[in-house]
Parts: C-alpha cells; structure tokens; sequence
C-alpha cells in the first residue's frame, strides 16, 4: 500500500512540476502545500525526537539492571 502511495505522490508531483513549466500553477496553492508538508515534517521530527528519547532513557535503565544483576553473579 505505501509503495502505492509513494507511486501516486511522485506522479502528481510530476504532474505539478510540469505544469510549473507551463505556468499554470497557482503560486499560492503551491506555498499552501509547501507550508503543509514542512508543518508535517517538523510534527514527525519533534514525535520521532521525543520517541528516540523515551528509548534511550529505557535503554539507560536497562543497563542499570544489568549491571546490578552481573555485580550479584560475581
């Protein structure tokens, strides 16, 4: 399905890009999508920073146990 999405995205986006060269895009449009895909982007940037935090404190405290666990065996 994504590879699908992917497929169809590129194909308007050709579609888009020839039209430019044509002139007969609307300018405003075009800024309105622009605004839209960078407001995406930062969203999933900030969600994907927050998540890779959450990981590396889970992974921190991991290895705390472990240690712990490994000074019991010795």
């Amino acid at each position: 399905m994504m590879e699908f999405l992917k497929k169809a995205t590129e194909w308007v986006l050709d579609k888009e890009e020839e039209a430019a060269k044509r002139c007969k895009i609307d300018l405003e449009d075009l800024q309105k999508q622009i605004d839209l895909i960078k407001s995406k982007r930062d969203a999933l940037k900030k969600e994907c920073e927050e998540n890779l935090g959450e990981l590396e404190h889970i992974l921190r405290r991991l290895e705390v146990i472990k240690a712990k666990e490994e000074s019991c065996t010795r």
